[in-house]
C-alpha cells in the first residue's frame, strides 16, 4: 500500500498512439495519474472529459495528466476519438501498473469474485513523490477537485 511522502512506482505504459510512457517522463513538474475502471463506461467517461476539459489550466501550472485503466491501446484510442479526450490515456494490460498502485480490489459481480480498479488518483510531485492520494473517487467534478490540490503544491 502506498501512502503520502512515498516515491511513486515507476512505469513504462504504451498510450493510445502506443507511444512509451515512463514516469520518469514527467520529473520536475507535478503529474496527476488516474487510475479508472474501463473506458466508455458513464463515470470513467465523465472523468476522462473532464480531466481533458482541464488540460489547459493544468498546463498553466506546469501539470501533465495521464489515465490508466487495463483496456488496450486500441480501445483507449477509440475511446478519446469518440469523446474527444485530450489527457493521455494509458493501457496497463497486464495490470502489473495498477498491483504497483495499489488500485486492484476483488469485487462481488452476482455471487462471483472478479478484480476490478478502485477509481484512484495519485498526485505526484516533480521529485516523484506522492503528495496525495485520493480512492473511491466520485467522476463528476473530480479533475476540479484535484486542480485545486495541484495549485497548493
Amino acid at each position: 500500500m502506498l501512502h503520502i511522502g512515498d516515491k511513486a512506482p515507476d512505469f513504462e505504459l504504451p498510450d493510445a498512439d502506443m507511444t512509451i510512457a515512463k514516469l520518469s517522463d514527467y520529473r520536475g513538474k507535478p503529474f496527476v495519474l488516474f487510475f479508472y475502471v474501463r473506458d466508455d463506461t458513464p463515470g470513467c467517461t465523465t472523468q476522462a472529459i473532464e480531466f481533458s476539459d482541464l488540460e489547459g489550466d493544468y498546463a498553466a501550472l506546469g501539470c501533465a495528466v495521464a489515465g490508466v485503466s487495463r483496456d488496450d491501446c486500441i480501445r483507449h484510442g477509440a475511446f478519446r476519438d469518440k469523446h474527444g479526450i485530450t489527457v493521455r490515456l494509458l493501457a496497463d494490460k497486464d495490470g502489473g501498473v495498477c498491483q504497483a498502485y495499489g488500485v486492484v480490489v476483488q469485487r462481488e459481480v452476482d455471487g462471483v469474485s472478479r478484480e476490478g480498479i478502485n477509481r484512484s488518483t495519485f498526485i505526484i510531485d516533480g521529485g516523484g513523490r506522492i503528495r496525495h492520494i485520493l480512492q473511491n473517487v466520485t467522476p463528476k467534478g473530480h479533475a476540479a477537485e484535484i486542480l485545486k490540490l495541484v495549485k497548493e503544491l
